[in-house]
């Protein structure tokens, strides 16, 4: 009789830790797109800072053509399958995942894979001034910038949802997503 592989059997498993193991990979991919902000910056004195960090301290790209290639990607990635906490369209991505994926083959620079974080280094703009190649960020867990997209034009944001699990085209004044709309930034330095 062929001897089970000790890595097969599910006694040597849960006993060497396996469940745990499981469970803090479990933990890690809930955490995804909508895990929560980083921890609050602190002034040198240790007090927090009451102001958002100054334009310079804030990611962007080298070259505003890259906002059009933002476009390009995030539409070439249509209907690429959803993975909570996915990097790249092979595996299949989630929101924050497209848009880092997206600036990094773009680019070179890395964003982090966490929509909240994102908004915290991208400049903030009104709502008014998007342009395509800018972010949108939405309230749709409770908390604050848990989803994002990418502005393409027309009223329009290209993400990776985790209902009907593909990446689409949606519409910023659509019923679900009007009500949820939570900022916009752009990755275009200030002039």
């Amino acid at each position: 009789m062929k001897k089970t592989p000790a890595f097969c059997n599910m006694k040597d498993w849960h006993q060497r830790g396996g469940a745990a193991l499981l469970a803090a990979l479990t933990a890690t991919l809930i955490a995804g797109c909508s895990t929560s902000p980083a921890p609050e910056t602190r002034a040198p004195s240790g007090a927090p800072m009451t102001h958002s960090p100054d334009a310079k301290s804030y990611f962007s790209l080298a070259d505003e053509t890259h906002a059009r290639e933002m476009v390009l990607f995030a539409l070439g990635l249509l209907d690429t399958g959803y993975r909570f906490g996915g990097r790249n369209p092979e595996a299949g991505l989630d929101c924050s995942g497209m848009v880092a994926w997206i600036v990094e083959n773009i680019s070179g620079k890395r964003l982090p894979h966490n929509a909240a974080q994102i908004a915290d280094r991208t400049r903030p703009i009104e709502l008014s001034q998007l342009q395509p190649g800018d972010l949108v960020f939405f309230n749709t867990l409770q908390r604050r910038h848990s989803h994002m997209g990418i502005y393409i034009g027309d009223g329009r944001f290209v993400h990776a949802p985790s209902s009907k699990g593909r990446v689409r085209v949606e519409r910023l004044d659509s019923r679900y997503f009007a009500p949820r709309i939570d900022g916009a930034r752009t990755l275009i330095a200030s002039s």
